[in-house]
Formats: structure tokens, C-alpha cells, sequence
């Protein structure tokens, strides 16, 4: 592997322009060429950030691409991956890994019978917010984790993505889509989840794209596009996750740790190096400093905690194995919500190492 590594990026869509801008705060890796079945899209986003804007059979091809940036729409996660790891390549995908639990589990197999590695966003979780209170929970600050209350209310990308109905179709959705986010933070603070139910329904069918050039034009919701989740984890504690498109012109997320000293407001998983509180024992609620990597605590961490795992031969701490058992998670869900009943989950996963922020290494942040 090339150091730093050579990352060609596949699917130049909008997330593409934040992994391409972030790139410059690391410096295990490189983006050095990008592709897109768009060619304008590839051009665009080579054009504004010093690439080679390629083929994509060409990217997956060059000898000099270790490492295999999937930031293509969901339905195209699992072939575009495939492709990658039988030419060699690593691989960092967005999420989810593939569409169904089998579909990433034949994706890992074939990346360890090719001797390379996979790993999947989301990699907020490595962020020194939730960082720290993994350590808290670890510490037993809060007492015996007992339970967690997550929710994510949003409205529809209709409002703000000139393409929104890639959110509104099997594969995605809040559960598939934003879910991920809060899964994987659970797992990695808490375990893996055994056991689910759940409760999903459509409110709006029919959606009209609010920008772009597509403005005007009508999608219909070909999944639930609101969810209600129960989990069991293997550890005991239990688990609730509201999410929602079904909120109009609105954001919010919560996520609280409810343990038998104290209690963790943790901040939105989806976003980095936000404010952590807590309330221990019988005081009122405080804010808990936490250390900053600073510019690198950003989309691109899981990244690099690939290239590093892939150089000192470990497992990376945003694994394909993670992302496999929070889609397991996510489709059983739905798969309860449909029957009527709890259903067992076919996957389990070891907690991702911790990934503190070194004493030292940025000022201490006190929020």
C-alpha cells in the first residue's frame, strides 16, 4: 500500500464534496481520482478539488488505488464494492454495506478470501464526544447501563436534495438511512443487539422535489417512512429508536443512556464534536469536557482508522462486520414491524476498540 494511501472515490453525488474537502486533514491518505456513471458529476467535483475524474471500471483497475471510497447511492453499495474487492482493492463504503444482511455477508466473505479489508460508515462514533462517553459508561460513571432513548424526527429530502427519492426507496428510508447512525453508536458504547420489534408506516405517499433540476417533478415513498424500534441488547439493557420522516420542516435528535447511577445526553450521531452532558447520582445535570481532534473530527475518521488498520493488520473500528450486524438490526426491525412479532437477530459483533483522543494532542474542550 502506497503511504499515504491512494483513495479513489466512486459516486460524486453530495456527500462526495464533504469527503473530498475533509481528505485535506489527514495525512494517512489521499483522494487522487474520482467516477461517476455521470460524467458531470465526476468532472465537477474533480474540477474543484484537484482529482482525475475517471471511469469507474478505470478507477477500479489503476494499480496505484488502494483503497476503494463508495460514496455511490445504496442500490449500487453492494456491486460497486463487489467489483472493488475482486480487483483487490479495500474498501470504505457509505452506509448501509448492502442492502440485506446476506448481501453484506457475501461482501465480507469475498474480503477475506481476497485478503483485504472493508469498512463502513457511519464513523461518528470514533469522535471525541462519544469517545468520552463510552469511556464514562466504561468507568461506571452512570452505574449499570439499563436502558437508551433515541429519536430522529426530520422531514423528507425533498426540501434541500435535488435527487430525495434515493432516501424513500428499499434500502433507505429513516431506518436504513439515518438509523445507522444511532445503531452503531449503540453498539459501540453498549454491545450488540439480540432480539428486536418494532412498528413502521407510511404517512406521505407522494413527495415533490423542492430543488434542483428536477424541481416539481413527483416521487412516491417505496418504504416505511416512519419507525418505531424496541432492542434487546445481548448485555441486558434495552433500547428504543423513533425515526421519522414524517416531521416537516423540522430536526431533532436525542439520545439518552439511562443507568442505575446517572444518566448521558449524548449529542446527534450524526454530527461531530458536539456537547456531551450527563447527571450523576442525585446532582442536576453538568456539561462533560471532552478532548477535539480538532479539523479531523470530521467524515474521513473511519477512513483513516482504515488505512491504519489495514496497516498494522487489526480489524477497523467502523468494520464491515459493525455495519453488517446494524443492517441485521435495521431489516429485522422492519421484518417485526411486518409480522407482528420479535424476531431474533442472525448476527452478533464484538465493540469496536476505543479510539480516545490523545492527552496532548488538541486543548481539552469544555462545552
Amino acid at each position: 500500500m502506497n503511504a499515504p494511501a491512494r483513495v479513489g472515490l466512486v459516486g460524486c453525488g453530495v456527500i462526495s464534496h464533504a469527503y473530498a474537502k475533509n481528505a485535506a486533514a489527514f495525512d494517512s491518505f489521499e483522494i487522487v481520482a474520482c467516477a461517476d456513471r455521470d460524467e458531470e458529476r465526476s468532472s465537477a467535483l474533480a474540477a474543484e478539488h484537484g482529482l482525475d475524474a475517471v471511469e469507474v471500471e478505470a478507477l477500479l483497475s489503476d494499480a496505484q488505488v488502494d483503497v476503494v471510497l463508495n460514496l455511490t447511492p445504496p442500490a449500487a453499495h453492494a456491486a460497486v464494492t463487489h467489483a472493488a474487492l475482486e480487483a483487490g482493492k479495500h474498501v470504505y463504503s457509505e452506509k448501509p454495506l448492502a442492502m440485506t444482511a446476506p448481501e453484506a455477508a457475501e461482501l465480507l466473505a469475498l474480503a477475506d478470501a481476497r485478503g483485504v479489508r472493508v469498512a463502513c460508515a457511519p464513523d461518528v462514533f470514533l469522535g471525541g464526544t462519544l469517545q468520552e462517553a463510552r469511556a464514562l459508561i466504561d468507568r461506571g460513571d452512570v452505574g449499570r447501563p439499563l436502558a437508551v432513548s433515541a429519536t430522529m424526527l426530520a422531514g423528507g429530502q425533498e426540501a434541500w436534495h435535488p435527487d430525495p427519492d434515493i432516501f424513500f426507496r428499499d434500502g433507505a428510508g429513516p431506518l436504513l438511512d439515518m438509523g445507522p447512525y444511532y445503531l452503531s453508536a449503540l453498539v459501540a458504547l453498549l454491545g450488540p443487539v439480540a432480539r428486536v420489534a418494532g412498528l413502521a408506516s407510511t404517512i406521505v405517499m407522494e413527495r415533490t422535489i423542492e430543488i434542483g433540476p428536477r424541481r416539481g417533478e413527483l416521487f412516491r415513498a417505496e418504504t416505511p417512512t416512519h419507525t418505531t424500534a424496541v432492542l434487546e441488547l445481548a448485555g441486558g439493557a434495552t433500547a428504543t429508536l423513533l425515526a421519522s420522516f414524517e416531521a416537516p420542516h423540522h430536526y431533532s435528535s436525542t439520545f439518552l443512556v439511562l443507568g442505575s447511577e446517572g444518566t448521558l445526553a449524548l449529542p446527534d450521531p450524526n454530527m461531530f464534536d458536539e456537547p456531551l452532558r450527563a447527571r450523576l447520582g442525585r446532582g442536576g445535570w453538568q456539561d462533560v469536557p471532552h478532548r477535539s481532534r480538532g479539523s479531523r473530527e470530521v467524515r474521513g475518521l473511519g477512513l483513516d482508522d482504515l488505512v491504519d488498520a489495514i496497516a498494522t493488520g487489526r480489524e477497523p473500528r467502523a468494520s464491515g462486520r459493525l455495519a453488517l450486524h446494524v443492517i441485521d438490526i435495521a431489516r429485522s426491525v422492519l421484518v417485526a414491524a411486518e409480522s407482528g412479532r420479535t424476531v431474533e437477530l442472525g448476527t452478533t459483533v464484538a465493540r469496536p476498540d476505543a479510539l480516545p483522543v490523545a492527552a496532548g494532542a488538541a486543548v481539552p474542550r469544555a462545552t
